[in-house]
């Protein structure tokens, strides 16, 4: 029966055109009257993480026609970080994240939606589609993608680079190389290991928009589509029962994610993707609120990069609900998801309906699989038993960085924990690999990077820069990276970035002179220029001579001036603050 209290069924009385239209389009006279659910994908050829979310969307569709729905599908593919690394084409990356989310709001307040469901596996396309849902706020939920197996001998993409860089140094013959290259990526889905799009799998569900247990599934799993065609259910229904995602969606929601994200040991571009997508809520989360859950905070998963384990290997362990068990004393049990219940009745569901039993038994699975014998807790550590204590994030300030930096401890050795370090500058990501690949970084050296930030390039990774680094022996535990670009979810070793506010705002990362002693002190949450010239000065000195060498400084002509990264680079916001298109900034 037609419900005219839905905004489909409204707009129909207004534009006449629509009835015909989608008529056309192969839609019977009975379906203009069901709820009408978007179904937004990533989906394309683009890459391994989105070529297969066809088969969720048409599952999606199917839960929608079952749930007495219409289903309606659109797409808006991503890019691919990996296969645009160490090219110009990954200055395009963070911007790609608001375009898709600009297409979401074109598609989906172009026509009138009842309900939404948001399929995506990857880096940009994850928060992209959660910014998205945000924005035009009608009742839906996100579908996370799913992750690839990992490959012979367990070898997973993000360990490419080290093979990389040891190629480029003549450690390995290229017959190892090209076995690497050809045996990282065996199928599809989201890269396994704990990268940013793994990452943001785990915060859609930690934030209540996805449902309970489906991130970071395998991406080929039967179990994926049973949770695609169950969101294309809740769809309608969530239609029905009017819940949108700003009903659901509160700071609490944020601490939640925040908390699972330490105890998951995530990406550090998370800290910008959970900042735009609190600010599409209007919700603004300052980062020193992620560096306080942090502190407080047990690192219990031992996946790759940071662990042992492929990130197929999370569910297995029982996946986001399995982590919530052990942190549930820090969590906001209270908050609503799209089940329309609370984590706490979603928690307590969860343990009722056996879903520990399956996760075991694809555990069992994937021991015999691999020739292993793993147990749940081998890969999720209890919580009296983690890996560590002060979560896997610190954000860091000084006069360096006084909006903050942002570094990934787990990652790092603990020797880079505290040191003084002799400034090595580079203006572009180019010139300072190729003087790490030839010997010409020394022990004891900051290397830094900058007018790579948003504003310089749209801020790409920096990822095989920061590989060449911590697959040498000697320079991965005696100098450090800083950068205002970011970093690959998958890189390791004493990398900082994020520095705000970035080089081409005139931040004081583009005063940094050679020789300039810089102080890095993780535990103390410091990163901050204590001398020049290699001489140890007072914090006036600094403050005066950094101000003298202002006086000289000139902004650097834009790199982009039209198209999507002319408009990104002019509005983007700090790092600090998400990197989000800000209109309103001066020119």
């Amino acid at each position: 029966m037609k419900d005219n209290s839905l905004i489909s069924q409204q707009m129909r009385q207004i534009a006449p055109e629509l009835d015909p239209l989608r008529i056309g389009t192969g839609w019977t006279i009975e379906d203009l009257e069901k709820p009408q659910i978007y179904i937004q994908s990533t989906f394309g050829d683009s890459h391994p993480g989105s070529v297969h979310l066809d088969k969720l969307v048409k599952a999606a569709a199917l839960g929608c026609a079952r749930a007495g729905g219409k289903g309606a599908r659109y797409f808006a593919t991503d890019m691919c970080d990996g296969e645009s690394q160490g090219t110009d084409g990954i200055n395009y990356s963070l911007a790609s994240r608001e375009m898709i989310a600009n297409l979401i709001e074109i598609q989906a307040s172009a026509t009138p939606f009842d309900g939404g469901v948001y399929i995506s596996s990857c880096d940009k396309g994850m928060p992209a589609i959660l910014i998205g849902m945000a924005r035009v706020n009608i009742p839906g939920l996100a579908v996370p993608g799913g992750v690839m197996a990992a490959g012979p001998d367990l070898l997973t993409l993000e360990q490419l680079g080290m093979y990389s860089a040891r190629y480029e140094r003549g450690e390995i013959p290229k017959e190892t190389f090209e076995w690497a290259k050809h045996n990282a990526c065996p199928g599809c889905g989201a890269c396994s290991f704990i990268g940013t799009a793994s990452t943001m799998q785990i915060m859609a569900e930690a934030l209540g928009l996805a449902l309970p247990g489906s991130a970071l599934l395998p991406a080929d799993s039967p179990d994926l589509i049973d949770y695609a065609t169950q969101a294309g259910q809740r769809a309608v229904e969530l239609a029905r029962e009017k819940l949108r995602p700003s009903d659901i969606i509160t700071i609490e929601s944020f601490e939640n994610a925040i908390l699972v994200h330490a105890a998951i040991s995530g990406s550090t571009n998370s800290l910008l993707h959970l900042s735009a997508i609190a600010h599409e809520f209007g919700i603004e989360i300052d980062q020193d609120t992620f560096d306080r859950l942090h502190r407080s905070a047990r690192y219990l998963l031992d996946i790759r990069p940071a662990g042992k384990w492929p990130a197929e290997f999370f569910c297995y362990a029982g996946g986001v609900p399995a982590v919530m068990e052990q942190i549930k004393d820090q969590l906001h049990l209270d908050c609503m998801t799209v089940t329309g219940k609370t984590w706490k009745e979603n928690l307590e569901q969860l343990r009722k309906d056996g879903y520990y039993q399956r996760c075991q038994a694809r555990l069992q699975e994937a021991n015999k699989k691999y020739s292993l014998s793993l147990k749940a807790e081998d890969i999720i550590r209890p919580y009296e038993k983690a890996i560590g204590t002060n979560g896997s994030i610190a954000v860091l300030k000084g006069n360096l960085a006084p909006e903050g930096a942002v570094i990934k401890h787990t990652a790092c050795p603990k020797e880079m924990f505290s040191a003084t370090l002799r400034a090595r500058p580079f203006d572009s990501e180019e010139e300072c690999i190729d003087a790490i690949l030839h010997h010409k970084v020394q022990p004891g050296d900051a290397v830094f990077i900058r007018y790579e930030g948003p504003k310089g390039s749209g801020m790409p990774e920096m990822f095989y820069t920061s590989e060449a680094i911590s697959s040498d022996q000697e320079l991965g535990k005696t100098i450090a990276l800083i950068t205002d670009g970011r970093f690959s979810g998958a890189s390791t070793g004493p990398v900082i970035g994020h520095v705000s506010p970035e080089a081409q705002a005139g931040g004081p990362i583009a005063l940094v002179e050679e020789d300039d002693l810089i102080e890095l002190d993780i535990d103390r949450r410091i990163l901050a220029i204590v001398g020049t010239k290699g001489i140890r000065r007072t914090s006036e000195e600094i403050d005066a001579i950094l101000a003298q060498r202002r006086t000289l400084w000139k902004p650097k002509p834009l790199k982009y001036k039209s198209g999507v990264l002319g408009l990104f680079c002019r509005f983007a916001a700090s790092p600090m603050k998400g990197a989000y298109i800000d209109l309103d900034q001066k020119d």
